[in-house]
């Protein structure tokens, strides 16, 4: 299956309406290296995507115009990734077919879960395959390196290292323990701002890249991990910054889960389980509390099974 195929596997087409699902992401591992000359941070970061999705539903319309609607009225606006996404297409080829964008958003808004990226991504992928248009998958991974550092990742999905600004992807085998095949995410009730989290980065949470490529290297080898192994440089900031984050933590292990990380810039925490027993339980604690909870698992987007491994 060609990399133009993985995000939009679910893809719906029928004549002028297309339905695709676009998948949440969370980071494994996050190492900041530096800052960039461009502003930018130099990253290493192992991402999976999971089984969390928005529905998007672009329809053909008459006019030379991109509209959209989302289910959350504070994303139907025209800074919306989906419209730059769009628009990027219509605008490289000179395109005067009208798009209508309706998105049915699941994935939580500002959580560290890379939403907004996948939907940019779905929407250049939809595009390209339901209108057959002649867009190398160069092209495709410009327009989205354009649109986000986040983006190019979900143009593949599954289990990638990430590097520079996060735009350098290398797809890995999908191996992963047997301790992680059930996955809870945690969603505290506040925003977190990525900008703002990597502004208060000080020189001794920066690292090599080391935690990356060690995970990276302990999967494909399929050898054991533990959840220390899952390293976030932000992480320690964003507890501290955050009380709300370092509650839901506390509150996570004091349901059951034996292991707790932060999900990008957070404020999304994820913990893994080896049995929908034990992971439904940690949920079921965890919603009585009032927590926003989502009980998922890893996934890969081109259809291929994920190894488990002892």
């Amino acid at each position: 299956m060609s990399q133009s195929q993985h995000a939009t596997q679910h893809n719906f087409t029928s004549g002028n309406v297309c339905f695709v699902q676009s998948y949440a992401k969370i980071n494994l591992t996050l190492d900041v290296l530096g800052k960039r000359p461009d502003g930018y941070h130099e990253l290493a970061t192992l991402m999976q995507t999971i089984d969390l999705y928005d529905t998007i539903c672009l329809s053909r319309i008459d006019e030379d115009r991109v509209d959209m609607v989302c289910n959350v009225p504070e994303l139907s606006n025209e800074n919306n990734l989906v419209i730059h996404a769009a628009q990027a297409i219509r605008q490289k080829l000179g395109l005067r077919q009208g798009l209508a964008i309706e998105l049915h958003k699941r994935i939580p808004v500002a959580a560290g879960l890379g939403g907004g990226s996948s939907n940019a991504a779905a929407v250049l992928q939809a595009l390209q395959q339901w209108w057959q248009l002649p867009l190398s998958q160069d092209d495709l991974w410009q327009m989205a390196a354009d649109l986000g550092s986040d983006v190019p990742f979900f143009l593949t999905g599954g289990l990638a290292l990430c590097e520079g600004r996060g735009e350098k992807i290398v797809p890995q085998v999908a191996n992963l323990p047997e301790a992680w095949r059930w996955l809870l995410l945690v969603k505290p009730a506040i925003g977190v701002s990525t900008a703002t989290v990597f502004r208060q980065l000080t020189a001794s949470d920066y690292s090599t890249g080391s935690w990356s490529r060690a995970v990276q290297a302990a999967l494909q080898n399929q050898q054991p991990l533990f959840s220390s192994d899952l390293h976030n440089c932000l992480e320690r900031g964003v507890l501290e910054q955050y009380a709300e984050v370092a509650q839901a933590r506390a509150a996570v292990l004091h349901a059951g889960a034996s292991n707790v990380r932060l999900s990008g810039s957070g404020p999304s925490l994820f913990s893994f389980f080896p049995t929908l027993t034990e992971a439904a339980l940690v949920q079921h604690q965890l919603q009585t509390q009032g927590y926003e909870v989502y009980l998922t698992r890893a996934l890969t987007t081109d259809g291929s099974p994920i190894h488990f491994f002892h």
